[in-house]
């Protein structure tokens, strides 16, 4: 009987205190469903407000998943301190677990660094043609770790982000245009004059070279074996590839017509008879006796 009124007795005092938390809790689990409501409400207004201003794709997602985890986070430990339970330890413990974290994933943390610089600073978009860390190709995928590059070869190059924002990067497409400098040679015999003549008539035939600014057709170097030329011009990048190759083409069968001659290094080679010489050594020597 004794036992029983112990029981009781215990009973009634956790349902005492349950009754004087449920308070508490109730607020708890009001603050929660509140505070994720007006979380994702937010983050709604959020992504409309930077689909307006045109940002980059990758930055909205990264943007909108950070400010959605830290909405998140603060309304859980709010309402952790509404039943009572003391945050400054629970921050503290976030906290040393984060550094350790971050110790053991200082590779991983740079190129998080270096995803979070590329997105920002827009150093290249989706689809730029870009050469860094000795890969040359088109810009696939930009993530917050990696950046995906299909190369000329049609290979998947994949590069960290942290090296990659720590180095040089060129970018070929993001003016819009490109600048051509090839070189052609003539012989030495050859009308100069002509030559450039038509390789100038060459250019203007070209459909996508831009007139301003304006293409030239220069004297670049009196070589060893020929007098080289450099035309150079402005092309729009869909159009570039096009017109630099059909420029090599027909700028070889163009001067060839013209009556140019296209030279190419060579030598020339001079083979003495030795038995003559020496001969010739012994007659010398023969007089001076």
């Amino acid at each position: 009987m004794e036992k029983l009124n112990d029981f009781s007795q215990l009973a009634k005092e956790y349902i005492e205190k349950f009754i004087d938390f449920l308070p508490d809790l109730i607020a708890a689990i009001l603050i929660l469903i509140i505070g994720f409501w007006i979380a994702k409400r937010l983050i709604k207004y959020m992504k409309k407000a930077l689909q307006k201003k045109d940002y980059d794709p990758a930055l909205e997602g990264f943007l909108t998943t950070l400010v959605s985890w830290a909405l998140k986070i603060l309304v859980i430990i709010v309402a952790i301190s509404q039943v009572g339970i003391e945050t400054t330890s629970l921050v503290a413990v976030l906290g040393a677990a984060g550094l350790a974290i971050g110790l053991a994933l200082q590779g991983s943390l740079a190129n998080f660094a270096g995803g979070v610089l590329i997105i920002i600073l827009k150093p290249f978009r989706i689809g730029d043609w870009i050469e860094a860390q000795g890969v040359s190709g088109s810009v696939k995928e930009i993530s917050l770790f990696y950046t995906k590059i299909d190369t000329f070869g049609n290979q998947e190059a994949v590069i960290p982000n942290g090296s990659l924002a720590n180095d040089n990067i060129v970018n070929y497409t993001v003016n819009g245009k490109r600048r051509e400098n090839l070189s052609f040679g003539i012989s030495y015999d050859d009308d100069i004059k002509k030559a450039k003549e038509v390789l100038m008539q060459l250019v203007k035939e070209q459909d996508g070279i831009l007139e301003d600014p304006a293409p030239q057709v220069l004297v670049s170097e009196l070589a060893d074996s020929s007098v080289n030329f450099s035309v150079r011009y402005f092309a729009p990048n869909d159009k570039f590839w096009d017109i630099h190759w059909n420029m090599i083409e027909q700028g070889k069968i163009r001067l060839e017509e013209a009556g140019m001659t296209i030279p190419y290094p060579q030598r020339d080679i001079y083979v003495y008879d030795q038995t003559k010489m020496n001969g010739t050594v012994e007659k010398e020597s023969k007089k001076e006796a």
